[in-house]
């Protein structure tokens, strides 16, 4: 299908979405719009992404099949405001702010209206992201088929009930963070222990990477697979046991309460 995909601001979750997408080949450069507030990253986008640029969201709205609002969640009543007499028809808005409902996008529209609901992350800037999605009752089988094609040309996804969203982002929105903590963790261990940092990080970046693939391509629990790199006696158990004496899972869950509890209290 040639659709033509339009974005409503250019963030770093934006441009990841966009880049993933560019990169993957599912939507040429000519097939893509894009909105910013500002002449200085307008002019920054049409360069790095040979993508059509506009400062005025209108332009976007009324060119756009599929539309994602890539900006802040407190900017979403005031842009819906805005387009709601500019799109089109058959129009699919595609939502990416934390604690946005479809509810609220289809009242800001004033229509019955096709929204999905989503919550990416950050590596599908390199085809590795993983992202959540709702749909409401307008869209089409067709109309899924082809955003899921959209999503799945940076990553995988997963449809999940929309009272379910809100749980999103800390397991797998904000969630790429804590790797980079643990991995510029494990790094820093590795350079008190004497190895080089640059290799350090290469080091300890695969071996999250490895890991993760493992639980994906395996299939077996995650806790089966710890289980066969500790040796008993040996020193894998050791440090597994100081993460446990050191309130490791408990630390995790306790960051992702946090993140949860923020997400609810900028949906109301």
């Amino acid at each position: 299908m040639n659709k033509k995909i339009g974005f409503i601001g250019c963030g770093k979750m934006g441009k990841a979405i966009m880049a993933g997408m560019l990169k993957a080949g599912v939507v040429p450069p000519e097939n893509m719009m894009v909105s910013t507030s500002k002449e200085s990253t307008l002019l920054e986008v049409e360069r790095d992404y040979k993508v059509k640029g506009s400062l005025y969201n209108q332009e976007v709205a009324v060119w756009a099949d599929i539309l994602f609002l890539a900006v802040h969640p407190s900017a979403h009543d005031k842009i819906l405001a805005e387009i709601k007499g500019s799109l089109k028809e058959e129009a699919v808005i595609i939502t990416m702010a934390a604690g946005i409902t479809m509810e609220q996008v289809e009242r800001g529209i004033g229509r019955e209206i096709k929204v999905v609901r989503t919550m990416p992350n950050t590596p599908s800037l390199v085809g590795e992201g993983m992202t959540a999605m709702s749909i409401n009752s307008s869209l089409t089988e067709e109309d899924l088929v082809f955003v899921k094609s959209l999503l799945n040309s940076f990553g995988k996804t997963e449809i999940i009930d929309e009272s379910l969203m809100d749980a999103v982002p800390a397991i797998s929105g904000s969630s790429p963070a804590y790797a980079y903590m643990f991995i510029e963790a494990l790094a820093d261990g590795g350079v008190r222990d004497g190895i080089p940092r640059a290799q350090a990080y290469r080091m300890a970046a695969q071996a999250i990477l490895g890991a993760a693939k493992m639980v994906l391509d395996t299939g077996k629990h995650p806790g089966a697979l710890k289980d066969d790199v500790c040796t008993p006696g040996g020193s894998t158990i050791r440090a597994v046991a100081a993460l446990e004496e050191n309130q490791f899972r408990a630390a995790i869950l306790e960051a992702m309460k946090a993140c949860t509890n923020k997400t609810k209290g900028i949906g109301e």
